[in-house]
């Protein structure tokens, strides 16, 4: 099952939200399984991050875990870690991809934010992930 776009708008309008509480030019993603863009948002961010925010995601939705989280797992595989980081048109292995879960715990996306700290980023993807549990 994938997210849709409903749900997709539903957890970027909730990241949204923080974001501006937090008063951050942030880019924020959602992806779907597939890893392919659903909904995005600029918030005044600079143009880097942009992606960043979509390889995020993307890498957690890949791997069904938080891009942060994949980024401790790989640390520890030395060399063989290159090539995981850069298959799939690159990935990003800091805070603030978060992986998006329906009621019954189910993987059907993921978002990303970029353009805060990794903290901000995690805090303000997190968010939005928790808009539709």
């Amino acid at each position: 099952m994938n997210i849709n776009y409903e749900q997709s708008n539903l957890i970027l309008n909730a990241a949204i939200e923080k974001a501006k509480s937090l008063n951050l030019p942030v880019s924020i993603a959602v992806v779907d399984t597939g890893g392919h863009l659903v909904a995005f948002a600029r918030l005044d961010s600079v143009y880097g991050v942009i992606d960043f925010a979509i390889k995020k995601a993307r890498t957690a939705v890949m791997f069904g875990v938080g891009s942060d989280i994949m980024g401790t797992i790989i640390a520890g595989a030395e060399l063989h870690s290159y090539g995981m980081i850069n298959s799939n048109d690159g990935l990003l292995t800091i805070a603030g991809g978060v992986v998006i879960k329906n009621k019954d715990g189910v993987v059907i996306g993921a978002i990303g934010c970029s353009g805060g700290t990794t903290d901000q980023d995690k805090e303000v993807a997190s968010s939005g992930a928790s808009a539709i549990v």
